[in-house]
């Protein structure tokens, strides 16, 4: 141990501060070599009930309302005869019992199908009729006002033009999809192209692309959200169309079932049907909204 001699006071306290502030640096250099442990943050379970909850609230409400109209009613089934009912139609989704007499399966399945077929056709023809109206002001000038007094017509009115046309009730449902659902993907397409910056054009100009290129390598990608706001509309509508065409048309798909079974008076099938037809609907909306998020600009 070394002794030192301070010859004042104020010597002292410098040496004293100046031990200090050593102490405090070899402590902090010795706490600097520890690698400090990182707390997980914890599950957000308040956000994942204020998701959940709602919904459930708003499902419990309504099936609250329907078992008290229901309590003592002998021709509309109660939710619990629903749901026994529902059970027994999905127990066995696919069988087949001849052409007329087929599972919910098959029948969500061949409407899905029309659906598909019509819908793609009139992506064929509506997204790129969009971007022709969107670009050349004397297509826009001419398909416009033909646009605008065809659009409002209810597509069931198509419906019957399809039957003479086609002579078959298949043909004439895809037609019907197909008529209904080309308006919102032209609309948008359309909005999208017309809002391209001009300054965009402008360049392509100077660099003297051709139209392949403007369209591909400027057009398509700033147009996209909205031609995908456009499909999303699109299938919404052609999936409340199928129902009410395959009502009219019969065979198999999910309007001719509901149809069938208020033939037969079982209000439990069509409550069901009912149901089944918003979830399929619902998940087809959130599929397009999804595909429509990744790639946004945003």
């Amino acid at each position: 141990m070394v002794s030192a001699v301070f010859h004042s006071p104020s010597e002292a306290s410098d040496a004293l501060k100046a031990e200090k502030a050593l102490a405090v640096t070899s402590a902090t250099a010795t706490g600097a070599a520890k690698v400090p442990k990182v707390t997980p943050l914890p599950f957000d379970w308040s956000g994942l009930l204020l998701k959940v909850l709602p919904p459930l609230c708003g499902f419990g409400l309504l099936i609250g309302i329907w078992a008290l109209l229901t309590m003592n009613s002998t021709t509309f089934p109660t939710p619990a005869a629903t749901w026994t009912e529902a059970v027994k139609l999905f127990s066995d989704p696919f069988y087949q019992n001849g052409p007329n007499d087929q599972g919910i399966g098959w029948n969500i399945w061949f409407s899905l199908k029309r659906v598909a077929l019509g819908f793609g056709l009139a992506a064929l023809v509506g997204i790129p009729m969009g971007f022709a109206i969107g670009r050349f002001s004397f297509i826009n000038n001419m398909l416009s006002p033909l646009i605008s007094l065809l659009r409002p017509v209810s597509p069931l009115a198509w419906l019957p033009i399809g039957l003479m046309v086609f002579k078959s009730a298949d043909p004439a449902a895809i037609w019907t999809i197909f008529i209904c659902s080309i308006w919102p993907m032209i609309i948008n397409t359309a909005v999208g192209v017309q809002r391209v910056p001009d300054d965009y054009l402008n360049v392509a100009k100077v660099l003297n692309l051709s139209e392949w290129k403007i369209v591909t390598k400027i057009l398509f990608p700033s147009v996209l959200p909205y031609m995908l706001t456009g499909v999303r509309l699109s299938v919404g509508t052609a999936w409340l169309v199928i129902v009410a065409a395959e009502m009219l048309t019969g065979g198999v798909g999910i309007g001719f079932w509901v149809w069938d079974e208020w033939n037969n008076l079982n209000v439990a099938h069509i409550i069901i049907a009912i149901f089944v037809i918003g979830i399929v609907g619902l998940l087809l909306e959130q599929l397009l909204v999804s595909v429509a998020k990744r790639f946004s600009f945003e």
